[in-house]
């Protein structure tokens, strides 16, 4: 256990929570990085791969995109050790089990991530109360119909574009991870003129250097296909995304895809990350060195949390998705205009932001007089 301190720091992690119901199939964990601002919103996720190091990285993701949003809420992660395609049923015990393990849980607010969904969010609401991302039918704002994170990408985008040379219309871009994030982002983009020349998915990857016909990439998905079964383009392998030169990348999938042995493949001028930590450190430092600039994670895909911490709160969807736009423009170009004029990289400046917001948050909590070491249950 003693690693796991390796995470910690002035700002938490607060609390972690390891979650076991052998008679549900229930293998998890909860981390609650920091509630200063107010009760932690963060997805649950389920992979089979997932880890403790993935959970407290999302966790701490989830804190500062929560504090650069400016919401009332802090920054929490669950992860779920199964597949993802397990059978309705057998999601259901679990996420039920899940949300009554967590019932008295109250610094935790659950909302969907990969391998969950509004279905699984109203199971949650149904054991605990507390839950985000809901179906439209109680209430909910459904994020991944509407593409909630998507429309904050393209936002991003658009101001990330005033730091550099080129123009988004006819900007070639490259989506890597064709799921509920990225074909909204690619959705978005294209209706502003740009050209979706390659994406990928669990299957392979889609490469047509004149565009990509973005309905029919829709239609394909909507089927249950891979993207690479388009028929009207080169079938690639699935890794070989990150080979083809664009002017915009987007990472929209998992985390830690570009890191130190392959970022030298990236020929690219922007990255804007839809995913979660999809890039390390080291390799953001590096493209920063070569030029290239980074959207962080925790500033262009919060469209996703903005809209549920509204849902929470009783917006509309017309609300939400106006608030993802001026919070999405406001914070890019404030953290843009903070690297350029100290010469960081764009997560310092951002990370320096949110910082700012926690720490005052902090202030005016009575438990910011204690240590914030972890708590282990």
């Amino acid at each position: 256990m003693q690693d796991l301190f390796n995470y910690a720091d002035e700002i938490g992690p607060a609390k972690i929570i390891h979650i076991y119901e052998p008679a549900a199939g229930l293998k998890g964990i909860l981390v609650v990085d920091n509630v200063a601002m107010g009760p932690a919103i963060g997805g649950v996720r389920i992979a089979q791969d997932v880890s403790v190091d993935e959970c407290f990285r999302l966790a701490w993701a989830m804190t500062f995109k929560n504090a650069a949003a400016g919401l009332s809420h802090g920054g929490g992660k669950m992860v779920i050790y199964g597949d993802p395609k397990m059978p309705k049923e057998q999601k259901q015990q679990i996420m039920r089990a899940a949300a009554a393990s967590l019932r008295i849980e109250e610094s935790y607010i659950f909302a969907p991530d990969m391998g969950t969904d509004e279905e699984c969010m109203a199971w949650v609401r149904d054991e605990n109360g507390r839950s985000v991302g809901l179906p439209r039918e109680l209430g909910g704002i459904p994020l991944d119909e509407i593409g909630a994170t998507g429309w904050g990408i393209r936002h991003a985008t658009e101001i990330a574009l005033r730091y550099q040379n080129f123009d988004l219309k006819n900007a070639r871009i490259v989506i890597q991870g064709f799921g509920s994030v990225g074909k909204h982002a690619a959705r978005f983009l294209f209706e502003q003129g740009a050209k979706l020349i390659a994406a990928n998915d669990s299957c392979g990857t889609i490469y047509n250097p004149e565009g990509l016909d973005i309905p029919a990439l829709f239609k394909v998905k909507d089927e249950g296909k891979s993207v690479a079964d388009y028929p009207d383009g080169e079938r690639l392998e699935q890794n070989k995304i990150v080979d083809i030169e664009c002017d915009i990348w987007i990472p929209a999938a998992r985390p830690d895809v570009i890191h130190e042995d392959n970022l030298h493949r990236l020929k690219t001028r922007l990255i804007v990350e839809g995913a979660n930590i999809p890039i390390t450190h080291g390799a953001e430092r590096r493209l920063f060195e070569r030029g290239i600039i980074c959207i962080p994670d925790f500033i262009a895909n919060a469209g996703g949390v903005i809209c549920a911490a509204m849902e929470y709160h009783g917006a509309t969807v017309t609300a939400a998705m106006q608030t993802i736009e001026e919070k999405v423009r406001h914070n890019t170009e404030k953290v843009l205009k903070i690297s350029r004029e100290q010469n960081l990289q764009p997560r310092e400046a951002a990370i320096q932001m949110a910082t700012e917001r926690v720490n005052k948050a902090m202030s005016l909590r009575r438990w910011s007089l204690f240590s914030s070491a972890p708590h282990f249950i």
